[in-house]
């Protein structure tokens, strides 16, 4: 997911997706403990798409409190 289409969505979409992202994740690590994951790099692109969500979550912060 692009920083870009991350922009153009609302507060409560962001917080959807980061929600969905960290269940996603957790599932992954769950996958890896009993050796049923098939490809170890989703975790570090789930990892990268929930970073850059809570970037976009913050910068709307940070835009609401100098308005």
């Amino acid at each position: 997911m692009k920083a870009s289409e991350l922009k153009k969505m609302n507060a409560t979409e962001l917080q959807k997706k980061l929600a969905d992202l960290k269940e996603e994740l957790f599932n992954l690590r769950f996958q890896l403990a009993i050796n049923q994951l098939e490809n170890p790099m989703r975790i570090s692109a789930v990892k990268k798409d929930i970073a850059r969500v809570s970037t976009v979550l913050r910068q709307f912060e940070l835009e609401n409190e100098k308005a």
